[in-house]
């Protein structure tokens, strides 16, 4: 009831539903229209007046060209615009819309090859928050040990790309320690991983199919899950989301292939596999990507003959990928960006990588902090309370059916080289290779920042240190982290022109892309003159001039000479080399330049 059109009962005309100071002054820019319909015009307008003061949007440039100047292209291709319209979604029918009910499972990763102490770590987590195991052990361990303790009735487990010997291990603990294995339990059967990455798979004198369906019905007479469909393998070694949502849908399609050769009705097949994804800090596309995944499972399942909903069961991952060795501290961040994302897009089970894996074996403090994000997320901020947050966001929507799309492409191109076999994997990894390259070229040019690695490094850090463990895999800041570690025995010297007020831009700018190669800077500090600043310089080989553009107009050619005189070898200007700088340089920085090129030279010009 309302006492009038859109007012609650008891909010009488000027009482609280529309407060004096809250109407719109006469003349104000209204984004929407008398019917409650948005005016993109307006919208245009507006955002295009803020790009123009921060020189985005030339001042002749129409409004409409917000669009271009805001959207990003992903890995993939994708458009993803600066906000979601209601026309996005003309003829698309929404689907993979999560179906978790409720808090997910707190899933933490357990590493290592001493299984005792594997066993202590996996106690203290499910002490402290986690509801289930991910063992990542070395194939020898003994998982009675590392196992020892755990009510796996209570708390399944899962394994990291394990051995036939392994599963069947976990397969024996189950049968002998609990009476009703949690049905989350799985024997993580995972042959073609294995096959696809040269990794290890016992010859035991079955075939691999022999092996993976024998687990399988193992572990269906054990009530629990039997496969597992690893995405992060391919992520791990760069793979796009769509990629990544091909290839899984490829390898399930593999797994369901060979259950009904051999009895299995791919209903039976599908209630016994769980998918394993990564999630990102890049959060609405890893939104977007568990949504599509879900929708594409189930188009699968469909075109199988499946007449029953048999959702797809998501084990999410954090990205090893995105994770830093520098600056680990970040990481908590990319990692709590990720599990949200993980969160809204309805992962199950959702494991938190420890900040501190990239430096060795997780301590009790990353572990903790690992387990304590997901407890936030559910407990503290609700996230698990609404079972689909992003349900209706134009955005996710259009970038969820965009995504499927292009992982129905992927898959489409790996059944046309004849399903999951070696000319198919060939073409996966020579379309991977692509977008490593893509994406390695912007993290170069910064395009594609890495914050505390290419962007805001702390070059005087000191790292924690971690009992020695590694991964294979791609990390995404690798280049620049493998220039930190060895950094340069000598500064660049920084030529500040004039006061600090004016040359901090540019002095900041040049300080941080050095210190993102392991380049420290000596700097002249405040200067009135090419005196000042010759009379801090020290002999350094490389020096850096940073000033504006009026400086280096009235006075930096002087002081070119000058450095030059004093000893300097490398000249380099911070800015674009020009008739209104200084064109008498070697080199130069300014946005946009391929970092690491640039820092090679700079290193050996340092080296000489």
């Amino acid at each position: 009831m309302t006492d009038r059109e859109g007012a609650p009962d008891g909010v009488a005309e000027g009482g609280l539903a529309e407060p004096e100071e809250l109407q719109p002054e006469e003349g104000s820019l209204r984004l929407v229209g008398d019917d409650d319909t948005y005016d993109v015009a307006a919208w245009e307008a507006a955002t295009a007046a803020v790009l123009r003061k921060a020189r985005r949007l030339g001042d002749d440039a129409p409004d409409s060209d917000v669009w271009a100047a805001l959207t990003r292209t992903t890995l993939d291709g994708i458009d993803v615009a600066p906000i979601g319209q209601q026309s996005d979604l003309e003829g698309l029918v929404t689907a993979g819309r999560p179906v978790r009910a409720g808090a997910w499972d707190v899933r933490t990763s357990v590493v290592g090859d001493d299984a005792k102490a594997v066993n202590d770590d996996a106690l203290v987590d499910l002490d402290n928050g986690a509801t289930s195991l991910h063992l990542d052990v070395e194939h020898g361990t003994d998982l009675a040990v590392a196992l020892q303790g755990v009510l796996l009735d209570l708390a399944p487990v899962t394994l990291e790309r394990p051995s036939t010997e392994q599963s069947e291990a976990l397969a024996q603990l189950l049968e002998d320690t609990a009476a009703e294995p949690h049905p989350g339990n799985n024997l993580s059967a995972d042959p073609a991983t294995a096959l696809m990455f040269g990794e290890r798979v016992d010859d035991d004198g079955r075939t691999v199919a022999d092996g993976f369906v024998g687990t399988v019905r193992r572990a269906q007479s054990l009530g629990v899950l039997g496969a597992v469909v690893d995405g992060t393998a391919l992520h791990d070694r760069g793979a796009s989301d769509a990629q990544e949502l091909g290839w899984t849908m490829a390898v399930g399609v593999h797994y369901l292939r060979l259950l009904a050769e051999a009895g299995f009705s791919v209903e039976e097949a599908a209630r016994l596999v769980e998918f394993r994804y990564a999630a990102t800090d890049e959060q609405f596309p890893t939104i977007a990507k568990l949504r599509a995944a879900r929708r594409l499972w189930a188009r699968v399942l469909e075109a199988s003959g499946v007449a029953v909903d048999v959702p797809q069961r998501q084990h999410v991952i954090t990205s090893r990928a995105m994770m830093g060795r520098v600056d680990p501290w970040v990481n908590m961040l990319r990692g709590t960006v990720a599990a949200f994302a993980a969160g809204v897009g309805g992962a199950d089970a959702i494991t938190v990588v420890p900040f501190d894996e990239r430096l060795g074996r997780p301590d009790a403090l990353g572990r903790r902090i690992a387990r304590n994000t997901s407890s936030l997320l559910i407990e503290e901020s609700h996230v698990a309370t609404v079972t689909d947050p992003a349900g209706g966001s134009y955005a996710v929507e259009k970038l969820t059916d965009d995504l499927a799309v292009a992982g129905w492409a992927e898959l489409g191109r790996i059944e046309a080289d004849g399903g999951f076999g070696e000319q198919a994997a060939a073409g996966v990894k020579a379309r991977v290779r692509e977008v490593r390259d893509a994406r390695a070229a912007g993290i170069a040019d910064r395009s594609r920042p890495l914050t505390g690695i290419s962007e805001f490094p702390h070059l005087a850090e000191v790292l924690p240190e971690r009992e020695p463990w590694s991964r294979t895999g791609v990390h995404y800041g690798s280049a620049f982290e493998d220039l930190r570690a060895q950094p340069a025995t000598r500064p660049v010297f920084l030529a500040t022109m004039g006061p600090v007020a004016a040359h901090t831009a540019r002095a900041t700018f040049a300080t941080n892309l050095f210190a993102a190669g392991g380049v420290a800077v000596e700097a002249a500090g405040a200067t009135d003159g090419v005196e000042a600043v010759t009379s801090a310089y020290a002999g350094q080989p490389v020096v850096c001039l940073a000033g504006t553009d009026a400086a280096y107009a009235e006075w930096g050619a002087d002081l070119v000479t000058a450095l030059r005189a004093a000893g300097a070898s490398y000249v380099v200007l911070a800015g674009k080399p020009g008739e209104r700088t200084v064109t008498d340089v070697d080199d130069s920085c300014a946005m946009g330049v391929d970092a690491l090129a640039f820092l090679a030279r700079t290193r050996e010009e340092l080296s000489k």
